[in-house]
C-alpha cells in the first residue's frame, strides 16, 4: 500500500484524491491546504490540515498547486529526504527544493471539479531525478491509470504546449462558434455531433489526413463568403489565421 499526502485543493488535487480513494493500492493519509474551508466537505473521509508542521509521514508528497507556488511550498516543507513530486506540465522537477527527492506526476488532462473523470484513461507523465524513485512513482501511477509513462522534461513541456492547442485553444474556438450561431438564432447544440466526430477521427487517423473544409480545398468562393458573413473583427482574424495555416500545411 502506497501512502500519499496531497498538498493543494484545486481541480487536479480534487480529482487525484478521488482517484486514490478509489484505488485498493493507495491510501491518502492527509490532505493539506492553506484554507481548510476549501476541503471541509472531505474532513470526515481523510485527515485535513492547514499546518505544514503537522504533515504526517508518507511515501509520496504530491504538490498539486499552481506552478508559481511549487518552489516556495516545497521550500517550506518541514522535512528532508522525502519523495516530493509536483503535478505541473511545464515546471522542472528541479524547482522542488533539493532538500527532498524530487519528481513529476503530471496528469495530461483537463480537470473541472464538477466534471467526472475516468482516471484509468488519463495519461500520466512520470519523471524522477533518482532512478531508484521511479519504481515507486510508476507503481503509484499504475494504481489509478492504464497510461502511466516515463516522460522527460522536454517531452512533458512539448506535451503541455500541445495540450494548450488541442484543449484551451479548441475550447475557445467552440466559444467563437457559439457566438456565431447565437448571432443568428441557430442552436450551437447542433454542432455537438460534429465536434465528437472530429475528435473521434484522430483516434484512427492523423490530424493531417483528417483535415477537411474549404481551406484544404482552397475553395476561394466559400472562404470569401464566410469572411463577408463575419461582422466581428476578432472572429474574422481567427478565421484568416487558421485558413492560412491550413493552406500552408496542405500546400494550397
Amino acid at each position: 500500500m502506497i501512502s500519499v499526502v496531497i498538498l493543494g485543493a484545486g481541480n487536479v488535487a480534487t480529482h487525484l484524491y478521488k482517484a486514490f480513494q478509489a484505488s485498493k493500492d493507495v491510501t491518502v493519509k492527509q490532505w493539506y491546504n492553506r484554507s481548510l474551508k476549501t476541503i471541509e466537505t472531505y474532513k470526515n473521509k481523510v485527515e485535513t490540515t492547514d499546518d505544514l508542521s503537522k504533515l504526517v509521514e508518507a511515501d509520496v508528497y504530491i504538490l498539486a498547486v499552481n506552478d508559481d507556488a511549487i518552489a516556495e511550498l516545497s521550500s517550506l516543507l518541514p522535512f528532508e529526504n522525502k519523495f516530493v513530486v509536483h503535478t505541473s506540465g511545464s515546471v522542472s522537477p528541479y524547482d522542488i527544493d533539493k532538500k527532498n527527492r524530487r519528481g513529476v506526476f503530471y496528469p495530461l488532462q483537463t480537470f473541472s471539479k464538477a466534471a467526472p473523470i475516468d482516471f484509468s484513461e488519463v495519461p500520466l507523465c512520470l519523471e524522477t531525478l533518482r532512478r531508484t524513485d521511479y519504481a515507486l512513482l510508476k507503481k503509484l501511477g499504475a494504481s489509478i491509470s492504464d497510461h502511466a509513462k516515463r516522460v522527460n522534461s522536454d517531452q512533458r513541456a512539448s506535451l503541455h504546449l500541445a495540450a494548450v492547442f488541442v484543449n484551451n485553444f479548441t475550447n475557445q474556438i467552440y466559444r467563437v462558434a457559439q457566438e456565431i450561431t447565437e448571432s443568428q438564432g441557430a442552436e450551437f447544440d447542433m454542432l455537438k455531433p460534429l465536434i465528437l466526430e472530429t475528435a473521434k477521427k484522430v483516434h484512427h487517423m492523423s490530424p493531417y489526413r483528417a483535415q477537411t473544409g474549404p481551406a484544404k480545398r482552397n475553395d476561394k468562393k466559400t472562404i470569401k463568403k464566410h469572411l463577408k458573413a463575419l461582422d466581428n473583427e476578432h472572429h474574422e482574424a481567427i478565421y484568416k489565421l487558421l485558413t492560412d495555416s491550413i493552406k500552408k500545411t496542405h500546400g494550397r
